[in-house]
C-alpha cells in the first residue's frame, strides 16, 4: 500500500489535536497538514467525557501555562463560538467554603484567580451565597460569573470542519500501529493505511507517552489514567442547582473535588470522584486492558506517587464502591441530596502525567523533540484553553520545523 504524503501529521482528533490543526492550516495554508484519529468520529476521549465547563482560571499557580491560557482561552473561545453560533451559557460558578476551616485557602484561591485575570470574581458571605444557590451550604464562596458551560464535542467539530474546508485532512478508524524514520519523513503505519509526515505533533492525549515511545522518545513520563465517576441528578431534582458549585479544593492535588455542574443540555451532573483505572479507555468499574494494567503498575513513578497520596486514593476508591459515602460527599456541599435524587452513572478518564519520581504534573507539558512537538500535559482546563495552546504549539512549530 502506498503511503500518502504530508508536511505535518497530528496524532489525536481531541480538541487540543484539532485546534492545532485548524491554526496551522490558517496561518500555514501552504503545509499539507492530517489529523490522524483512531476512533471512527472526533472527540471521543477526554474531550467527550469531560464535564464542558468554560474556566475562568481560578485555581492554577500565577504564570504557569494554565493560568495564562486559560484566561486567555476563555475569551478567544467564547469569542470563536459567538462567530459561528455554537451555544454555550455563563452560568456562573460557587467555590464553597463548608466551614471556617476552609475560609483561609478559599481566600487564597480569590488572590489566585484575581492575579490570573479571572474576570468578576467576588468573595460572598452566606446570605449573597443563598442568593445565588438557595439550596447550597457554606460560610463564605468565591462566586465566579465568568465560568460558563458548553459542548466540547460541538466545538471540536467545528475545529475539524474549519480545518478540512482550509484543505487539511482526516483520517479516521487510523490506529497508529507504528512509526519509524526514514529519508522521507516519519513513516506511520495506521490501521487506515500508511502515512508519511515531515513532522508530527503528538496530541494523543491517554496515549500521549506511548506516541513517544513508538517514536523512540523517552519523554520521562507516564499517563496514569484516573476515572472521573459521577451521577446525573433526576430531572426533578435539577432545580436544585442553578450553575455550578464546588468545593475548595486540596491545592496539592489536580482533582477538584466531587462537585454539581450543569450542563447546556439542562441536565445536572454530581461529581465526579477520581479512582486509578486499570484501562485507559476504561469507562466502568470493570474495564480492565492486562497491558494498560501492567504500564502502570511496572512504573516506579506510580509506586512513590502510591506511597506520597496512599490515604486519599483510599478514600477516593472507598468513595467509588460505596454510594452512601459518595452522596455524603456531596452533602456537604447540597444538604438536601439523597441517594435516591442521583442516576445514570458515568464517567470519563483523565489522562494525568506522572514523573519518575512520583509527581503529578500539575501545569499543561508540551515537549520538543527532533521533528516532533508532544502534549504531554493537557487535563482540565484543556479544552477551555484549546485555541490558546494551539497558537502556543503552532509559534513552536514554525521555529522547531521552520515553517513558512
Amino acid at each position: 500500500m502506498n503511503s500518502r504524503n504530508y508536511d505535518i501529521g497530528i496524532i489525536g482528533g481531541g480538541i487540543i489535536g484539532l485546534a492545532t490543526a485548524m491554526r496551522l492550516t490558517q496561518e500555514h495554508p501552504n503545509q499539507k497538514v492530517v489529523v490522524i484519529e483512531k476512533e471512527a468520529e472526533v472527540a471521543q476521549h477526554q474531550t467527550g467525557h469531560n464535564s464542558g465547563v468554560i474556566h475562568a482560571g481560578i485555581y492554577y499557580a500565577p504564570g504557569s501555562q494554565k493560568a495564562n491560557f486559560c484566561s486567555e482561552g476563555n475569551g478567544i473561545l467564547r469569542e470563536f463560538c459567538d462567530e459561528r453560533g455554537i451555544e454555550y451559557e455563563m452560568c456562573g460558578k460557587l467555590i464553597v467554603a463548608i466551614d471556617d476551616s476552609e475560609v483561609p485557602r478559599l481566600e487564597e484561591l480569590y488572590r489566585r484567580g484575581t492575579a490570573n485575570g479571572a474576570l468578576g470574581l467576588e468573595l460572598v458571605g452566606p446570605e449573597r451565597l443563598r442568593e445565588l444557590e438557595p439550596h447550597a451550604a457554606g460560610v463564605k464562596a468565591v462566586w465566579s460569573p465568568n465560568t460558563g458551560i458548553i459542548d466540547f464535542k460541538q466545538v471540536s467539530q467545528a475545529y475539524s470542519t474549519e480545518m478540512r474546508e482550509r484543505g487539511g485532512d482526516l483520517m479516521s478508524n487510523a490506529q497508529v500501529k507504528g512509526m519509524a524514520r526514514s529519508n522521507d519523513g516519519i513513516h506511520i503505519e495506521t490501521s487506515s493505511g500508511d502515512v508519511t509526515a515531515k513532522h508530527i505533533i503528538n496530541c494523543a492525549g491517554l496515549h500521549a507517552d506511548k506516541v513517544a515511545s513508538m517514536m523512540g522518545v523517552d519523554i520521562g513520563v507516564r499517563i496514569i489514567p484516573f476515572r472521573g465517576e459521577y451521577y446525573s441528578l433526576k430531572k426533578e431534582k435539577e432545580s436544585l442547582v442553578n450553575g455550578l458549585i464546588y468545593p475548595v479544593p486540596d491545592p496539592s492535588l489536580p482533582f477538584l473535588g466531587v462537585h454539581f455542574t450543569k450542563r447546556v443540555t439542562g441536565s445536572v451532573e454530581a461529581g465526579p470522584n477520581a479512582v486509578l483505572s486499570m484501562k485507559r479507555e476504561g469507562y466502568s468499574k470493570t474495564s480492565f486492558s492486562f497491558g494498560d494494567a501492567l504500564g502502570t503498575l511496572t512504573y516506579p513513578g506510580f509506586w512513590r506517587m502510591s506511597m506520597k497520596y496512599w490515604k486519599v486514593g483510599f478514600n477516593e476508591q472507598y468513595r467509588s464502591v460505596m454510594k452512601g459515602v459518595f452522596v455524603k460527599s456531596l452533602q456537604t456541599l447540597i444538604p438536601e441530596i439523597t441517594g435516591d435524587d442521583l442516576h445514570q452513572p458515568g464517567a470519563g478518564v483523565r489522562a494525568q502525567a506522572v514523573d519518575r519520581k512520583g509527581q503529578l504534573l500539575q501545569d499543561f507539558s508540551i515537549a520538543e523533540t527532533n521533528n516532533a512537538i508532544h502534549v504531554l500535559n493537557a487535563p482540565s482546563p484543556g479544552a477551555t484553553s484549546s485555541l490558546a495552546i494551539s497558537r502556543y504549539i503552532v509559534d513552536i512549530a514554525q521555529k522547531s520545523f521552520s515553517l513558512n
